[in-house]
């Protein structure tokens, strides 16, 4: 197993989904709010119709873990613990994308991930 990076991709990413959850559970946020915002990092393949490029930037913005921990330090120093719930649910996204083999774009069509070069 621990030669098979696509299946340790897969679980990192159930992981990341699983722990979103529960901490989101622990916080006693929204559920409605989860259901509204789950999708919503998926917007940002708007950016494909400007082209390939843009939308591959825009997509990989809102699809790396370092985008949502930015905004966790943000959350946490400036003491806004409301911006908490929004993480764990981009975090959530991220993680169920990676567990379904969605991964990172490359500016060459939408269907070219980091997931298919592992």
């Amino acid at each position: 197993m621990l030669t098979k990076p696509s299946l340790l991709l897969h679980l990192e990413g159930a992981v990341i989904l699983f722990l979103s959850v529960c901490v989101y559970h622990q916080l006693h946020a929204s559920w409605l709010l989860f259901a509204i915002l789950f999708l919503a990092p998926d917007l940002f393949m708007l950016g494909y119709l400007a082209n390939v490029r843009v939308g591959a930037a825009l997509y990989n913005f809102a699809h790396t873990l370092v985008t949502p921990a930015i905004l966790l330090a943000i959350a946490f120093f400036a003491a806004r613990t409301q911006l908490f719930p929004l993480v764990l649910i981009w975090t959530a996204h991220i993680g169920i994308d990676r567990l379904l083999g969605f991964g990172l774009k490359y500016p060459t069509h939408l269907k070219d991930t980091h997931l298919q070069h592992v």
